[in-house]
């Protein structure tokens, strides 16, 4: 338990947490453990409960009738995700399958609905997560509409290795191929080599197989302002 907690203070909603909470809501979790490409849940699939990486990744997102894959986001340790359906009880409304071997804290969907009745104080702890993720979509949707492509990217790539806000960064190594930045991005992935590249070559990032580690955070940060 000691050392699951260690792993969750590096997240800033869970370190927030007054003691007590974080204790009940460690009593009440289990670790599971995911194969790379298994799926823990699917869109319309019934709530199941409230998750947090501990390690690998989540890749969060949608698949059309038609086929044609919506990737929302990656998911690292220590970002909290699941907490829409806790408060609705509608299905699920994206997929999530491993990106590789990952490891997960889960928090079944009855016993933490059962622990809020009795401690209905701590629906603000929950609702504050939640809010945390509705800033960032607001904030993903005014880029979509103002920024060029260069800051979208640097931006995203920021986000990602931040934990959407849950930890600080100067260097990070993302398991992120091209394809799925350009899915997550909605462009080409020719646009995203060609950005990538530019990146390289200006000393931010270093690219290999597979993934994109962050070299200087803070001139990465400059670029994802820069209008574009």
């Amino acid at each position: 338990m000691h050392e699951l907690r260690s792993q969750l203070l590096h997240g800033q909603w869970f370190r927030q947490l007054p003691d007590p909470v974080q204790d009940s809501l460690l009593a009440l979790a289990r670790v599971r453990e995911l194969a790379a490409g298994q799926c823990l849940f699917q869109r319309g699939d019934v709530p199941c409960g409230l998750y947090a990486v501990l390690a690998g990744a989540m890749r969060v997102g949608a698949v059309s009738s038609e086929g044609k894959e919506a990737l929302l986001t990656l998911v690292e340790a220590p970002h909290w995700f699941g907490e829409i359906s806790l408060f609705d009880g509608q299905p699920r409304t994206h997929d999530a399958f491993a990106e590789g071997p990952t490891r997960l804290l889960w928090i079944p969907q009855a016993a933490l609905l059962n622990w809020l009745e009795r401690q209905p104080q701590h629906w603000r702890e929950l609702a504050l997560l939640m809010s945390h993720k509705l800033r960032w979509v607001f904030v993903a949707l005014e880029q979509q509409s103002l920024l060029g492509a260069a800051p979208r990217v640097a931006h995203r790539l920021l986000q990602i290795a931040e934990g959407y806000g849950e930890r600080d960064v100067a260097q990070w190594r993302l398991q992120l191929s091209q394809e799925q930045l350009a899915l997550m991005l909605s462009l080409s992935r020719q646009t995203i080599n060609q950005i990538l590249r530019s990146f390289e070559q200006s000393g931010v990032l270093r690219l290999g197989y597979g993934e994109v580690e962050i070299v200087d955070a803070q001139r990465l940060r400059a670029l994802a302002q820069h209008p574009g």
